[in-house]
């Protein structure tokens, strides 16, 4: 006999230094029976923010990105969860959807479809390689989903069978202009090349230069990256860049 009882959904948050577009962000979420916000070596107005929006705050400092994740999942008390990122923003229309869907679904997971936006602008095409995506395993249920030990673009694993990916997208502000897309390059190549030098296996100089080429071709050609202009080469560009860069940093930059 099936039950009447409607699953509870928590949302997740993991925030650093995120009093700007926190409160937007919070303000889509509302939906959600719980709401737990992550504060990773915040030192803004991060944690009041989320606290005075009702949300329930986990406070801390971690090295590694799967680790504040993962800490952050382990806390929920919900049936299902939807992690999404301070600088995402979810519709009414994907709130209706993830409702009807988790009352019903008999799946571990199911990806979500991004819009990804650079200032204003909808960004549509040649997302990915490790600098965009253009969907996510973002509704799972609770214990459902473990990120692996890396500081950027840890590694997932879901448990249970994957369902069908939802129709109504999040809409992501991945960067504000492109100065933005210059830092964030500069800081997950960073980041990636301390993954390397742990690893103790950061690779060649020529492989590198190779999926410079290969990530470049993907993005701009495959995924279709020449219908976004300058905006989509560059996309691709940072794309085969980020191998790159970060195992030149990784052999020369001090640890």
């Amino acid at each position: 006999m099936m039950s009447n009882v409607l699953p509870k959904l928590t949302v997740v948050i993991t925030a650093h230094n995120e009093e700007e577009r926190l409160p937007s962000c919070l303000a889509h979420v509302a939906f959600a029976d719980e709401i737990i916000v992550l504060c990773d070596k915040c030192i803004d107005k991060t944690e009041e923010i989320a606290s005075a929006a009702g949300a329930r705050t986990l406070v801390g400092s971690w090295v590694m990105e799967g680790e504040r994740r993962n800490y952050a999942l382990s806390q929920v008390s919900g049936d299902w969860v939807l992690e999404v990122d301070a600088d995402e923003h979810v519709s009414e229309e994907l709130a209706r959807e993830i409702r009807d869907v988790i009352a019903v679904s008999t799946f571990g997971y199911h990806d979500l479809p991004v819009d990804n936006y650079v200032g204003t602008r909808l960004v549509r095409y040649g997302w990915g390689s490790s600098f965009g995506k253009s969907a996510y395993g973002g509704i799972f249920r609770a214990g459902g989903k473990h990120w692996g030990p890396q500081r950027v673009h840890p590694a997932v694993t879901f448990k249970g069978e994957k369902g069908p990916r939802l129709s109504h997208p999040v809409r992501h502000y991945v960067d504000r202009n492109i100065s933005d897309m210059i830092k964030r390059l500069d800081s997950y190549s960073t980041a990636r090349a301390a993954d390397l030098r742990d690893s103790g296996k950061i690779g060649s100089f020529g492989n590198n230069i190779r999926r410079l080429f290969s990530r470049f071709i993907r993005c701009y050609v495959g995924r279709k990256g020449y219908r976004e202009g300058g905006i989509g080469f560059l996309i691709a560009l940072f794309a085969g860049l980020f191998p790159v860069i970060s195992y030149i940093k990784a052999k020369y930059e001090e640890n």
